[in-house]
Parts: C-alpha cells; structure tokens; sequence
C-alpha cells in the first residue's frame, strides 16, 4: 500500500510551460557552487520517457542522464528505506544497515547523510531538507542540517514544492534536497503501466519544473553555479509495488545539469551513491577516504579497460533469461588482456564459457534472486566467470578459465597496490584465485577465495622484487555446477 491517502489534486497536476534549457555565461569556477537534489520517489526512466514531461526531457537535454541498477536481496530488499539512505548517505546498505522502511539498526552516525557532512566540513554554509515521506527528514538527515521539514500529509506534494521553491526562490541556501512522493503512490495504487502512473509523472514533472524556475529566477543566479540532480528510490512493476529483484523493481536514475555536466550526454558509469559524493564535490568538499563512500563524484569519472568493450556488446547467444535485444556480453577481452582458456571444458552456454564481460542489465538477468544483483561496487562493464550458468547446456569438463591483465609498470624493491571490486558466491569445489607474476616470471596466489565474498572493494599490497620493472595478475575461477565471481576496476598502483 502507499504512504498517503492522499492523491494530487487536479489543480496541483496543472501543466507549466516547459523550462528552456538556459545557458549560463562566465566560468564556472568564478561563480558560487550551490546544489538541489530532488528525489521522485519510485519514478521509473523508461517511463518518465513515455510521459508528458517537457520539463524533465529539458534537464536531460541540458546535461546527463544515467540508468543504474539497485541492489536486491539479500543485501536490502527495493524499497525506499534502504533506497533513500543509500542515495543520502553515499553507501550501500551494507554499510548504512537499512534494511527495510523502519531505519532498525541503521548506521547513520558513521555514514551520516551529505548534507550533515557539508555542515561538518564548512558549517557556514546553509543546508535545507523536506520531503513529503517524513522518515527521509526525520531519519536520515540529522539534526544537524540547517533547516529539515517534514511536511504535513495534508499538504503532501504541493506543501513539499511550495515549501521548497520559496526556500529557492528567496533564501540563500547552498545545498538542498528535495523529497515528492506522489508518483511512488500511483504505482501502488494502479501500476507502473497504467495512465495514472503517466499522469503522476507529468504532474511531478510540473514540479520539478516550478522548483528549477525558482532557482534559475534568483536576483544572483548569473553569480551562482547551480547543480542539480535528480534521481528514485527504486522502481515498480507493471502490476505495481517494489521489494523484489525485478529489473523494474531495482531501476533507478540520475538526471544531472549543470556544473561541469556535458549537456546531452549519456553515462553507464553512474550509481546510486555517487548523488552525495557529487554533492560534495560541487561545493569543493574534500572527500575523505576515511569516510568509506562509496560514491564516487559524477564530475570525476574512472573508467577502466573494460568498459571501453560497451560498443562491442553483443546480444544473447544461448542465454534464455536475458532479453533478445539486451546488448550485454563479448568474449573479446579489451586491449592488452588476455582470457586463457587452454583448460576449459567445452559446450556449455556460450555467454559463459570461460572469462566473460558482461553489464548487470544482462548478468543479473540470466537468473535472478542468486545474488547477481548485489553486485553493486562493479560499473558499467565487468568481467564474470559463472560455472553456475555455464552448466545449463550439455558440456564437458569442467569450468577452468583465467583472466590475465596486462603487464603493468612496477618499481623493484618498493610496494605496489592490486586493487579491485570482487564479488564472489562460494560452492565447493569451487575455487577463486589471484596470481601476481613480475617480468614474466611465475605466478605467485597472493588471494584464494574459497568462502562467500559479497561485492567488495579489495586491497592487497605487493612487494615488488628489486629489480622487477612489470607485474601481470592473474585471476583463475575453477569449479563446474557450482556459482561465480565477478571482478572489475582492476589496476595496479605503486606505492
């Protein structure tokens, strides 16, 4: 069931003109950085798409858009607890420890939310916070912001917008968040696929539009750098409702204008967590590695070798689960990187013979609910060995494939750092294995992963022996019927 009783009247849904895409003249860097996030709870993309939504259409048109997949569980089911702590906080729920629309257990004073950190780092600026859902003001943002306001249910949307675009329209606010409520309540009413559910969309899109008016007719708005980011809790299904590991239910977005944001760009790239790291990053707050984010700046992008292969994604072969027309697989490894599969068995499900790269979009759909969808510290295009689906066409042998990077500089006689996301489900006699050589020489295992080991950032430091001027790694997934491993961000750093 939905949060309100209450439904956007007509007269709140009445359409505004649509908002031109405005330029903004003079260097970023000499104007003031000033942030709005405004949350849609439960807004789907796709169909965000399919609505009247001029004003949205114009923010994308203006700056980027970005598809993300949630998690599911059992790292937190889809719904907007987790969802929106994870967005406000900048960690997965892993970290924060919401698990459900209750806040039990939360870690909110180790990972407090971005507006409470803008206020630990430069307490002179202003933060402001309402949301329509009062547990988003209540709970997850503390007490420390500047000004939180939960907004009465009888005013609901239109108290919430109001509310906000007054503090737009005539404060001097430096970052605030913005929560409307009423599309998430269309989809439990009637359905992601139903016209009350466009019709949310349309209205909210008046919303949004009233809220960007607001900040871009500022008397000091030519003196201002204004981000402005847009982004859901979650998604629906058809039917309506959330919570499950549904590609509907774990779909969630980010719009972003202006900054430094390309306009009409597209990114793969882009998680949830990363809408509090950008915020900081905009108001020129130092992200702490200490803090354990696992956001990342929109404004300072990372990509590594495998996502160069998005353009070679191919579509299904034999994979039944996935999508006929999804792009989401290629056994060509991107450049310098080598998949040695002289000890494979053969047959089996073309995607996953040996070493594959692939997206969530097309792993997680090939079986949902095996945690596939908790591996969520991967980005864009990954790499997987999946014995699990391997064996659900006729083969022999056994899985038996290596993975091996390029050879990458080293200085002999100091420390390096191998540093990678790893996402691993254990069955015996399943084996994962990490092998460092140096100038060609053999392999040494510095990791045996032999236990489960869910979406994780790992570390591990090498000594590099003098004289030594490459080091290659290997990672060797072993094992037959059993689950797999999924790597990504793999790079070598000298110390």
């Amino acid at each position: 069931m939905s949060r309100r009783t209450l439904l956007m009247s007509a007269a709140a849904l009445a359409a505004a003109a649509p908002l031109a895409a405005a330029g903004v003249a003079g260097a970023a860097s000499a104007r003031v950085p000033k942030v709005l996030v405004i949350g849609l709870d439960g807004a789907l993309m796709n169909r965000i798409k399919d609505a009247d939504a001029p004003h949205l259409d114009a923010l994308m048109a203006a700056g980027l858009t970005s598809v993300s997949p949630l998690y599911a569980d059992p790292m937190a089911p889809t719904l907007s607890g987790p969802g929106w702590a994870t967005i406000i906080t900048g960690v997965w729920p892993d970290k924060h420890h919401v698990k459900d629309n209750a806040f039990t257990g939360n870690a909110f004073a180790q990972y407090p939310d971005f507006l409470t950190r803008i206020e630990t780092a430069k307490p002179s600026l202003s933060t402001y916070a309402v949301a329509s859902w009062n547990p988003v003001t209540d709970t997850v943002f503390s007490a420390k912001v500047d000004t939180r306001v939960s907004t009465p249910d009888a005013e609901y949307d239109t108290g919430t917008t109001s509310r906000a675009a007054a503090e737009l329209a005539g404060g001097n606010r430096d970052a605030v968040f913005v929560h409307l409520d009423n599309v998430d309540h269309a989809g439990h009413s009637y359905g992601a696929a139903s016209s009350q559910y466009l019709d949310a969309i349309h209205g909210v899109d008046t919303q949004v539009g009233q809220l960007v008016a607001a900040v871009r007719g500022r008397s000091t708005y030519g003196s201002e750098d204004w981000l402005i980011m847009i982004t859901a809790d979650h998604g629906h299904t058809d039917a309506g409702g959330h919570g499950g590991s549904s590609a509907a239910e774990r779909q969630t977005f980010l719009i972003a204008s202006g900054g430094s944001v390309t306009a009409g760009s597209t990114r793969y790239d882009i998680k949830m967590p990363d809408v509090a790291a950008s915020a900081l990053a905009h108001l020129g707050i130092a992200i702490d590695p200490a803090w354990g984010l696992d956001g990342r700046p929109l404004q300072q992008p990372t990509p590594d070798a495998f996502d160069a292969l998005r353009p070679q994604l191919a579509t299904r072969v034999d994979e039944t689960g996935t999508g006929a027309a999804v792009l989401g697989f290629t056994h060509t490894p991107p450049a310098g990187w080598t998949v040695d599969n002289s000890a494979m068995g053969t047959g089996g499900v073309t995607e996953w013979r040996g070493w594959a790269f692939t997206t969530d979009e097309f792993w997680t759909a090939a079986e949902r609910g095996q945690w596939r969808e908790t591996n969520v510290r991967a980005r864009n295009v990954f790499a997987v060995a999946d014995g699990d689906e391997w064996v659900d066409k006729s083969y022999t042998g056994t899985f038996d494939s290596t993975l091996v990077s390029p050879a990458w500089p080293v200085t002999g006689g100091r420390t390096a750092t191998l540093s990678y996301t790893s996402h691993y489900r254990q069955e015996a006699p399943q084996k994962g294995e990490v092998l460092v050589s140096y100038d060609g020489g053999t392999p040494v295992t510095v990791r045996t992963y032999t236990a489960d080991t869910v979406s994780k950032a790992e570390s591990i430091g090498l000594q590099v022996p003098a004289g030594a001027t490459t080091a290659q790694v290997r990672f060797r997934y072993t094992g037959g019927n059993n689950w797999f491993w999924a790597v990504d961000g793999v790079r070598i750093t000298s110390g």
